[in-house]
């Protein structure tokens, strides 16, 4: 081979080896801790997440800031606490006015000024506005395929689902628009076929990583699947083969988009060249009951503190580089964003951030920054600041209340009955040993150990200090409804919502 090859080959390599990691971040919705079979779900079908936790760093103690799906994804995408951006209290609506700021920095936008391809696929669910201006095109995303915010966010009992012929299990949204998908700020379907849903990002999915190869790009991409979130549907290939019923259907297609995406990135050769996170955006939905999902051996569920609300599934992969194996450091959805940014070697956004780089943790080199989680209601305020927090082993509750996404258990603490409750001296846990806060520490003040006291005033101190430092950004749900921002296929028609309907059928 002569010289002037030779220095090709060099050059071709050095700037192979220059290029940052590929980044696939899949996130679920309303998916429980104890919701896979690597977290000890006796029945769930889950192969081919259980082969990504068995080949990469599984996490025990991974939460999210709130327990609702907007919140939760602010704070995923900025790696800021969503009061600071403004995304409180609750859920944005279709015709919502406010949305994620764009002053904001996404972590789409930050891998972009790196030289990433970005994409998206799935929920959005962080703002629609006029002209689509909150949307993921001008968030910092390239390429966008989904729904701009939750699939019963509309009149869903009106979709096909499978079987054939037959409409959705679930009421969800009267007098609105039919939920679109979306490619960019273009409508493609209106409704659209709600079992073809997966497959299609998964199509996108691919198209994107193949022309980041073809580009010699790295590739972001965000995937964002609507499964488990009630009401769950699948195509007909895993229709009616779960023994979990619908919910379970739909995990096995998430399941499988998973092992589509992964065998996907194998065969373009990059499975070493390639950053899996998989995680979800808030515990599962008990009201639901076997249609809403698992926290396992976790107290309460989704729109509450208590852990079955917070704590995730997170799996982290990235063959030669990250050593398999359970972590039981604290980490948050927040630390996604500068543990990337460590990473790939890009500057971080200019503003006060809530996570830490958990890069030490990923590669072996060390421990996990973070030693604190503080977590809000759904329905924050300044004057009581963080209802419950947790330091260490420690977690404490100063605040609790039921959420009605939580019924149905057994455990009345859970329910939306449960009123806001204030609690002095707060509730206590050892979460190493009681990880269902089932046992007060306090419960008996009298007889309390020194070691627990000293533990207590450390929670209540950090509780002050935090309160004090975080500064509420103006909230974006109390801008207001104008139902001309809902999307519309057909934008002049008449009468809305009922002539906004462009649906495409399945073939």
């Amino acid at each position: 081979m002569d010289a002037l090859c030779l220095l090709a080959l060099a050059g071709a390599a050095s700037l192979a080896a220059a290029l940052p990691p590929n980044i696939l971040l899949i996130f679920a919705d309303d998916l429980g801790y104890g919701d896979l079979g690597a977290y000890g779900h006796p029945s769930s079908t889950t192969p081919n997440l259980d082969q990504l936790a068995a080949g990469g760093l599984r996490f025990t103690d991974f939460y999210v800031p709130v327990s609702l799906c907007t919140p939760s994804r602010a704070a995923l995408l900025t790696g800021r606490l969503p009061v600071r951006v403004g995304l409180y209290p609750g859920v944005l609506e279709p015709g919502s006015r406010g949305g994620l700021p764009l002053k904001e920095v996404t972590l789409a936008e930050m891998l972009a000024s790196r030289g990433y391809l970005t994409g998206m696929a799935g929920k959005w669910h962080l703002g629609v506005g006029p002209k689509g201006a909150f949307l993921p095109p001008n968030q910092g995303f390239h390429r966008f395929l989904g729904i701009p915010y939750s699939h019963d966010q509309g009149p869903c009992q009106n979709l096909v689902c499978f079987p054939p012929n037959t409409t959705c299990e679930g009421t969800c949204d009267q007098g609105l628009v039919p939920i679109p998908l979306m490619a960019n700020l273009s409508v493609v379907a209106q409704p659209p076929w709600l079992p073809s849903l997966e497959a299609r990002y998964v199509a996108f999915a691919r198209e994107l990583m193949k022309d980041a190869k073809r580009r010699g790009r790295p590739f972001f991409l965000y995937f964002a699947s609507h499964h488990t979130h009630y009401p769950q549907f699948s195509n007909q290939a895993f229709g009616g083969r779960s023994s979990r019923g619908p919910f379970g259907d739909s995990l096995m297609e998430l399941d499988a988009a998973v092992g589509a995406l992964m065998t996907t990135v194998g065969d373009l050769g990059m499975l070493q060249d390639t950053l899996v996170i998989f995680t979800a955006d808030n515990g599962p939905e008990t009201l639901r009951m076997s249609r809403g999902g698992s926290s396992g051996l976790l107290r309460c569920g989704k729109g509450t503190t208590f852990e079955g609300g917070l704590r995730q599934p997170a799996l982290f992969s990235w063959p030669g580089h990250i050593t398999p194996g359970v972590t039981h450091e604290l980490a948050s959805t927040m630390d996604l964003l500068p543990t990337l940014a460590a990473l790939t070697k890009t500057p971080l956004p200019n503003t006060t951030l809530d996570g830490f780089d958990l890069s030490p943790v990923l590669l072996g080199t060390g421990k996990s920054q973070r030693q604190s989680l503080f977590f809000y209601s759904p329905s924050p305020d300044m004057v009581r600041g963080v209802f419950a927090v947790r330091h260490g082993k420690y977690k404490a509750h100063f605040f609790t209340q039921g959420s009605i996404h939580s019924d149905t258990t057994a455990d009345p603490a859970c329910h939306a009955t449960n009123i806001l409750t204030a609690h002095e001296p707060p509730l206590l846990f050892d979460l190493s040993e009681d990880p269902g806060e089932s046992y007060n520490l306090l419960e008996r003040i009298s007889s309390v150990s020194p070691k627990v006291l000293q533990a207590l005033k450390q929670l209540e101190l950090l509780k002050a200090q935090f309160d004090a430092s975080v500064v509420f950004g103006p909230s974006q749900m109390n801008q207001g409804q104008d139902p001309s921002l809902q999307i519309c296929c057909q934008p002049s028609c008449s009468p809305r919502p009922t002539c906004c309907h462009c649906p495409e059928y399945p073939h």
